[in-house]
């Protein structure tokens, strides 16, 4: 829920900022800033809560703690690409296929009731996929919109 929180919160602080400072409404920049504001909270949560995160990675995955480092600087890259206008669509891209291959890992978290910040096993669990689901859906739909269907050229 925060990384939601965080992104509709950057939206709106970007979007104000960026009429008054431009005298207009740039709804595809916002949007790209707003998701590069998230995933960069995002990344840093892979460094301070690695060790809860590392319990979220499905069993047959080697090098668990390699890889929750590894996402999280994937998502300080795609931050930066997101906020470059020639690096944008390929960002976007990469991040839509991102947060798909990521959801078994957040699957697997509620099902085994993963409190990532704790690192036990006394999460939410399954109940939180009601939530999680829909939320990484509109992550995938934000990204792609902001990121390359509205980023389109004139």
């Amino acid at each position: 829920m925060k990384p939601l929180i965080i992104l509709l919160f950057a939206s709106v602080i970007t979007l104000l900022t960026g009429h008054f400072i431009n005298g207009g409404w740039d709804y595809v920049q916002t949007g790209n800033i707003a998701m590069a504001v998230m995933l960069v909270f995002t990344a840093i949560g892979h460094f301070i809560y690695w060790q809860g995160m590392v319990l979220m990675v499905p069993g047959f995955i080697p090098a668990k703690k390699t890889i929750v480092y590894l996402t999280g600087v994937i998502e300080i890259a795609f931050a930066a690409g997101l906020c470059i206008p020639s690096t944008r669509r390929l960002s976007a891209d990469l991040l839509v296929l991102f947060f798909l291959l990521v959801l078994p890992a957040n699957i697997n978290a509620a099902q085994k009731s993963v409190d990532y910040q704790k690192a036990t096993f006394e999460g939410k669990g399954t109940s939180y996929l009601w939530l999680r689901i829909p939320m990484q859906l509109f992550f995938i739909f934000w990204a792609a919109y902001f990121g390359i269907i509205m980023d389109q050229p004139q």
